[in-house]
Formats: C-alpha cells, sequence, structure tokens
C-alpha cells in the first residue's frame, strides 16, 4: 500500500521540481534584460559623476574624448559588474530552489501521507475482506477526511462476518442432520456426477467417500434396481415414490426410495435428490406378522378339531362303548394339554416381549442350573434310551436368573433330545472365557440345514414339524430361549451339520455393566 503513497509523492514532487524549474530558467532569461535596464541607469549616473568632477577642476575635454572616456569607463565596469551579478544570481537560485524544493517535500509528504494513509488502510482491510478475513477492520477517526469510507467498510465488514457465521451454522446443521439422518441420501447433478452422499449411505453400501464423491452414479456399482430408479426420476423430472427390493454384499434389502429433481433459482434445474428408507426390518416383521397369524391359527385349530371331532362322536353315543370313551378321553385330555402349553408359551413369550420386562440378576453358580435342568428332562430321555455325558470340571459364576437360565437350559435340552434318535447322547459342557460363562448343549439329532439356522429362532419354526409335533413342542420354545438370553445381555450361537448334530452354545454375562432389560 505505501507503494501507492510514494508513487503520488514523487509524481508531485517531479511536477513542482519542473515548475521550479521552468521559474528557474525564465528568471535566468529576464536577467540580461534586467541588467541592460541597471546598466543604462549605472553609466548616466557615472557620466554626471564625471562631469561633475571634470566642471569642479575645470577640465576641458572635446565632445570626443569625453564619450571616449564615458565608453572606456563603462565597459570596463559593465564587465566586472555582469560577472560578479551573474555568479551571485545563480548562486541565490540555485539556493532558493534547493531550500523551497525541501520544504515542498516536507510539507507534501506529510499531507500525501496524510491524505493516503486512510485510503492505503481502507484498501488493506478490502483486500483481507477479499481473502476471506471477514474479522479485519479499516481504522476511523472523525477528524480524517476518509472516515465515511472507513466506516462504510466497517459495516460491510460486521455484515460479512455475520453472514458468514450464519451460514457456517446452516452449514454445520445441515451438515450434522444429513449425516445423522437415518436414511441413506445421495444427490446427483445434472451431468449424472454424485455431488453429496452421507456417511449411512456408504455404510450401507460398504463404499469409501473418495470411491463416490464426483464419480457417474452408474460407475460406483449400485444395484441395478436402484439404478433403474434414478434413471426414471432424470426421464421424468418429477417426483417418484417406489419399494425396491436389492441386493448388497450378499444380502436381500427392502428400500423405500424417493427421488426428486432439485430445481435452483430462475428455475434452473440442477439435479436430482435420492433418499432410501430401510424397510427391511418392517418387512420382514409383517411377514413374522402375517407367519404368526397363520401358525397360531394353524396350530389352534388342529387340537381344537380333535376335541370337537371326538367330543360330538362321543356325544352321538360312543360314549356308551367303555374302551371307545376311555380312549377318546385319552385322546382329548392330550390335544387339551397339547394346548394349555400352547397358549402358556404364547403368553409367556408375549410377557417376555413386553417393554419393561426385566429379570431378577444376582451371582449364581451354572453347575446347579445344569444339574436341575438334567433332572428335570431325564424322564423324557429315558424314553428315547439316550444319555447324558456331562463336562463340569468347575463351576462358573455369572450374572442371572436362576429360574430363567434352568428354563433356558430345560429347553435347549428337551430340544436336543426331540431331535436326537435313540440310544444317543446328548452332551452338556461349562466353561469360560473373561467375559462369559459358556453352555454347550451337543445332540447327536438330524441337524440344520446352514441357510436354516438364522430362522431356527423364529416363533413356531420346527426342523421337522412332524417329529415336533408328535413330541407335543409348540414351537416356540427357542423364540422363548432367545429373548430370555437377550434379557441377560447374553449370546446365543448355533452351529450344526445333517445327519452329524447340533450344539447350542450360550454365553452368560459373568459381569453386570448395565441394568437387563429385555
Amino acid at each position: 500500500m505505501k507503494s501507492m503513497s510514494n508513487r503520488l509523492f514523487l509524481t508531485f514532487m517531479l511536477l513542482i521540481g519542473t515548475i521550479l524549474a521552468v521559474l528557474m530558467i525564465v528568471i535566468g532569461q529576464l536577467f540580461p534584460i534586467y541588467m541592460k535596464q541597471y546598466n543604462e541607469q549605472e553609466r548616466l549616473q557615472r557620466e554626471a559623476s564625471m562631469r561633475q568632477v571634470m566642471d569642479e577642476r575645470k577640465i576641458e575635454l572635446s565632445k570626443a574624448d569625453q564619450e571616449a572616456l564615458y565608453a572606456a569607463q563603462n565597459v570596463e565596469h559593465k564587465e566586472s559588474l555582469l560577472t560578479s551579478a551573474r555568479t551571485r544570481l545563480y548562486m541565490i537560485l540555485a539556493l532558493l530552489f534547493a531550500i523551497t524544493l525541501t520544504l515542498i517535500a516536507i510539507i507534501s509528504r506529510y499531507m500525501i501521507r496524510d491524505f493516503t494513509a486512510p485510503i492505503d488502510n481502507a484498501t488493506e482491510t478490502a483486500l483481507e475482506l477479499a481473502k476471506g478475513n471477514y474479522r479485519a477492520r479499516a481504522h476511523e477517526n472523525e477528524h480524517e477526511r476518509m472516515s465515511p469510507l472507513s466506516h462504510s467498510i466497517n459495516i460491510l465488514a460486521r455484515n460479512l462476518q455475520d453472514i458468514t457465521a450464519i451460514r457456517e451454522v446452516e452449514e454445520e446443521r445441515l451438515k450434522t442432520l444429513i449425516e445423522n439422518m437415518g436414511s441413506s441420501l445421495l444427490m446427483i447433478g445434472r451431468e449424472g456426477n454424485i455431488s453429496i452422499v452421507n456417511r449411512v449411505f456408504l455404510e450401507r453400501f460398504g463404499m469409501q467417500l473418495d470411491d463416490v464423491q464426483g464419480k457417474v452414479f452408474r460407475t460406483i456399482g449400485l444395484p441395478q434396481s436402484l439404478e433403474q430408479f434414478i434413471d426414471h426420476v432424470f426421464l421424468t423430472e418429477m417426483p417418484y415414490r417406489q419399494q425396491i427390493k436389492m441386493e448388497v454384499q450378499q444380502e436381500l434389502y427392502h428400500k423405500e426410495v424417493y427421488g426428486a429433481p432439485v430445481i435452483g433459482d430462475h428455475g434452473r434445474w440442477l439435479g436430482v435428490v435420492i433418499v432410501m428408507h430401510d424397510i427391511t426390518e418392517l418387512v420382514r416383521l409383517e411377514q413374522i406378522r402375517k407367519d404368526f397369524v397363520a401358525n397360531v391359527s394353524h396350530e389352534l385349530r388342529t387340537p381344537i378339531t380333535s376335541i370337537k371331532g371326538f367330543s360330538e362322536t362321543l356325544l352321538d353315543g360312543a360314549y356308551k362303548d367303555e374302551k371307545m370313551l376311555i380312549s377318546f378321553l385319552e385322546i382329548i385330555y392330550k390335544e387339551s394339554n397339547r394346548l394349555q402349553m400352547l397358549i402358556q408359551d404364547l403368553l409367556e413369550l408375549s410377557k417376555i416381549e413386553q417393554h419393561g420386562f426385566t429379570v431378577n440378576i444376582m451371582p449364581m453358580g451354572l453347575q446347579d442350573v445344569l444339574i436341575r435342568g438334567a433332572e428335570l428332562t431325564a424322564p423324557r430321555l429315558d424314553e428315547k434310551n439316550m444319555s447324558f455325558h456331562v463336562d463340569i470340571e468347575r463351576d462358573v459364576e455369572v450374572m442371572g436368573d436362576a429360574n430363567r437360565i434352568i428354563q433356558i437350559v430345560t429347553n435347549l435340552i428337551t430340544n436336543a433330545i426331540t431331535y436326537s434318535l435313540e440310544n444317543t447322547t446328548v452332551s452338556i459342557r461349562l466353561k469360560e472365557n473373561e467375559t462369559y460363562g459358556i453352555i454347550e448343549i451337543e445332540d447327536q439329532g438330524i441337524g440344520i440345514e446352514k441357510h436354516e439356522i438364522a430362522r431356527v429362532f423364529e416363533r413356531f419354526y420346527r426342523v421337522d414339524r412332524a417329529r415336533s409335533r408328535n413330541s407335543g413342542g409348540t414351537g416356540l420354545g427357542l423364540a422363548i430361549v432367545k429373548h430370555l438370553i437377550e434379557a441377560h445381555h447374553g449370546r446365543i450361537q448355533v452351529e450344526s451339520e445333517v445327519g452329524v448334530g447340533t450344539k447350542m452354545i450360550v454365553m452368560i454375562p459373568k459381569k453386570l455393566t448395565n441394568p437387563l432389560h429385555a
């Protein structure tokens, strides 16, 4: 900024110096005229003085001699006077030029600096604002002529700072909203390049931001159904909503996808925005609900039909045959027991799934629980001529509800017996690691297909429906087991091979870290 002040000062001094030089030259040119007049006056005075002297001394000279004397005197005096006057004039002019130029330089320097300092300060502030430093301020002084300019620049700076602060807050809010919304967000420019994508989208599709940002949406490996949806929005330029099914990383997902064009100022079309809501769980729950209703209807209809049919037969006269009466009553009793077990399991499952369900957590040993579970299921084991193999080196203390864990163990051992052949063995093991007490219950039964392992905890799901129904099972046991284990903040794993057997691994925490709720 000082270069402006220096340029202005040098320009001004050059102008003043030129004016002074011209003035000195003019004065130098006028010097001979002045000297001529001065010499003429001096000549007349000297001639008058010489006549007076000659008259006083009565010296008689001819007119020609007098003129010759006057001429000689004037020439000698003129040359001497002219040389001396010229020397003094040039010295005086040089001194006056130097003094005048110095004074003008000092005064102009101060004036220029005083005049340009506010401009320099305002210019520096404007440059800082242009760089994005909206905290910069110009110096304001009410006595300066440029104070209104500085004041205006400061008002502009404050406004820009406020606007920037508001914009930063809004951008941060928008970024937070986009990143933390539960749905996947994708914004595509008019050329098909991805401009905005949120964290949920990247996580759902297993991608990195660098692999997506700025790329054409067709080149990043989106599912074909999603690409077709995006093409539809591009072609129609109209909002569109659709439920689509897509496979991502070998898993099937259901998405409710909404797409709409993005319109900018003056109706300019900027691209499209795609929002995807994951409804996989809703679809799954809806399917489970339908299956549940169908299964409950089927499971209740079977015993009710049997009870009703045999009751009608008895009422029609079969009660007179004592042998048939006893047989029918046994069947009715058996079916009523089955119906009672089904209702009890449904009520139990409903209770466990209620919000706020708690288990009575306290320190307990797993060894006694396993022994108690084996004792409760021993009669059923003897019916199939099976045996237990128990592997318990030492007791393991966990945080749990003893009654509920007995329920878990009993259900799992009952299932192991149900799906095992006669004369086989059910193995019960007790282990531990740093975090969990581990119960393993392994049978030598029919096993489970790998693709069906994830479904064994669904309500009414049976690996072998005929075997389970004949054994009196309701198909709700493993669903209850899973909920009870989750209520303990534990885990359950299934390892199975068809024709070899199945191993259920239950892990119960050894330390209580959080209040346990279902």
